[in-house]
C-alpha cells in the first residue's frame, strides 16, 4: 500500500502545483466549487419551499378543526351541555396552541427560505464574476496543457522550482488575487 500512497501523494502534489501555476485552472476549480454550492443551496431552497407548503396545509387543516370545535362548543353551550361545551372549548384551545406552534415553524422556515434565496443570489453573482475573470485570464494567459512533462517532474536547476522564497511569492501573489476577487464579490 505504501507505493500507492506515494503515487497518490505525488499526483496530488503535481496537481496542486499545476493549479497554482495556472490561475485559470484555479479559477475553474473555484467556479466548480461555486456551482456545487449553487446546486446545494438550490436543493435547500426547494426543501424549504416544500416545508412551507406543508406548514400552510397543516395550518389550514387546524383552522378547519378549530372552526368545527368552536361551533360544537357554541352548540353544546346553547343546549345547556356544559360538560360537552367545556370539552369542546378545551379541544379548541389545544388546536389554537398547536396552530400557533405550526405558524411559528412556518414563519421560521420563511425566514430561512428568504436568507437562503439571498445566499443563492450572492452565489449566482459570484459565479458570474468568476466566469468573467476566467475569460479575462484566458485571454491574457493560455492554460499550460502539459500537466506532466519531464521538466515539471524534474525541473532543471536554473528554474529554481525548489526555491522556498519563489514558492512563498507565488502563494502570496495567488492569495492576493483571491483576496481581491473576494473583496470584489462581497
Amino acid at each position: 500500500m505504501g507505493l500507492i500512497e506515494d503515487i497518490s501523494r505525488f499526483l496530488e502534489t503535481r496537481l496542486d502545483e499545476y493549479i497554482r501555476k495556472n490561475p485559470q485552472m484555479e479559477l475553474q476549480v473555484l467556479l466548480e466549487q461555486l456551482k456545487q454550492q449553487e446546486a446545494e443551496v438550490l436543493r435547500i431552497i426547494v426543501d424549504f419551499e416544500q416545508k412551507e407548503q406543508s406548514f400552510q396545509e397543516q395550518i389550514l387543516a387546524i383552522a378547519e378543526d378549530i372552526k368545527l370545535w368552536h361551533e360544537r362548543a357554541t352548540k353544546a353551550s346553547q343546549s345547556n351541555r356544559q360538560d360537552l361545551a367545556n370539552a369542546a372549548s378545551d379541544r379548541e384551545a389545544s388546536l389554537l396552541k398547536q396552530g400557533n406552534q405550526v405558524w411559528g415553524q412556518m414563519k421560521l422556515t420563511k425566514q430561512r427560505l428568504s436568507q437562503t434565496q439571498e445566499l443563492y443570489s450572492q452565489i449566482k453573482e459570484r459565479i458570474q464574476e468568476v466566469q468573467l475573470k476566467v475569460e479575462q485570464v484566458a485571454k491574457s494567459k493560455p492554460i499550460d496543457e502539459t500537466i506532466f512533462n519531464w521538466e515539471s517532474i524534474n525541473p532543471p536547476p536554473n528554474r529554481n522550482a525548489d526555491d522556498p522564497l519563489e514558492a512563498k511569492f507565488q502563494k502570496w501573489e495567488m492569495d492576493e488575487e483571491i483576496a481581491r476577487l473576494k473583496r470584489k464579490m462581497g
